[in-house]
């Protein structure tokens, strides 16, 4: 009797263990069941938020119709690029552009405020100094992109006047057919081995250069100087940074100061140059861009702002050949990325105050 009661009493048992294993599977299928609903419906909802966002922005892009002028020392083969990348997003807004050097695109802009139109609706020039004489003048718009997030606070003007929208560093560019040694440093330039055969650009004409000024006279080792010393060494003073390039390019010159980026398209397109990253350090510009205080057209110099910025501008920025600006976009091939040279810089509010003062005495110097 025992034993049967014992029996009875495990079969129970083992039922009742059952029972709850099945009551805890179907728990648990149930609660599976529910999650995944639950993850269906996010990635459906959050599908929908996706789909919702390019809706927004294809309907902003269509009800975005207009022109804008873009006043802009860029190649103008690269900023028809970077238009052509706009025109994609926005097919019914045209861009009209002013291409000059930096140095006549603010003359033109200071003469067009003080004769009280400016036909510029947006800025992108040289450097932040340049920007500074702007903005003390009130002439740039406030504007805070939302395409901000990878830039380096250094790149960003802290009132949102203007944004770095590359970095382009000054090195030397030698022609390897007409140099036995390859120069190492700036200071290389003022010796025997290059004398009657250095081009670099103007002050005067090239914001880059004007900026370079600015830094070189002030950087230990070189200051005024060095611009003596390379005056005395028949140093060629064309004018932007073009005007470089072709020279050594052609062969006319051996060796001069350029732009990182022109030294490195004309070693892709075959030419004999290379170029060096100086012992010193490099110069480097950002060219930011701008928005003119008093566009009729914000909406769209908004809009191109944003898109310059923006990782599918700052890739094509890679494309074109420039150092871009936002983290994680890759650096063009030839070219150090902002970590892998040593800056040559100074103060921006002491080179803006300078800047005239130290362009008169370079017009002195080699007149």
């Amino acid at each position: 009797m025992r034993r049967k009661m014992s029996v009875i009493a495990a079969a129970g048992l083992a039922a009742a263990v059952l029972a709850g294993c099945q009551g805890a599977a179907k728990e648990t299928t149930a609660a599976a069941t529910e999650a995944a609903a639950e993850t269906t419906t996010a990635a459906a909802s959050s599908e929908e938020e996706t789909e919702a966002e390019e809706e927004t922005e294809t309907e902003a892009a269509e009800e975005l119709k207009g022109s804008i002028t873009l006043y802009t020392s860029q190649p103008e083969e690269d900023i028809q690029t970077m238009i052509e990348g706009f025109n994609e997003k926005y097919p019914d807004v045209q861009v009209d552009v002013f291409r000059s050097g930096t140095e006549e695109i603010v003359s033109k802009v200071l003469a067009e405020k003080q004769a009280g139109s400016i036909l510029a609706d947006v800025l992108l020039v040289a450097d932040d100094v340049t920007f500074e004489t702007l903005k003390e003048q009130d002439m740039l718009m406030a504007y805070e992109s939302p395409e901000l997030e990878g830039i380096p606070e250094t790149y960003i003007d802290k009132d949102h006047m203007y944004t770095g929208t590359k970095v382009i560093t000054t090195g030397i560019v030698y022609n390897t057919e007409l140099t036995e040694t390859a120069p190492e440093s700036f200071a290389d330039l003022t010796t025997e081995a290059y004398k009657d055969d250095v081009v670099m650009p103007s002050p005067l004409y090239s914001g880059a250069a004007a900026y370079n000024l600015g830094v070189f006279t002030r950087t230990e080792g070189l200051g005024w100087e060095f611009y003596q010393s390379l005056k005395d060494n028949g140093v060629t003073v064309g004018q932007g940074n073009g005007t470089v390039q072709n020279a050594v390019v052609a062969g006319e010159q051996a060796v001069g100061m350029l732009a990182d980026y022109m030294a490195i398209r004309s070693k892709n397109d075959g030419a004999p140059v290379e170029f060096v990253y100086p012992s010193e350090g490099s110069p480097a510009v950002t060219e930011p861009i701008g928005i003119v205080n008093g566009t009729d057209e914000e909406a769209i110099a908004e809009a191109f702002v944003d898109f310059v910025l923006s990782e599918d501008g700052q890739k094509l920025t890679s494309e074109i050949g420039y150092t871009p600006v936002k983290s994680g976009v890759a650096v063009p091939e030839g070219l150090k990325s902002i970590d892998e040279f040593t800056p040559m810089t100074w103060d921006v509010e002491e080179l803006y105050q300078n800047r005239e003062a130290d362009k008169e005495q370079f017009s002195e110097m080699f007149q």
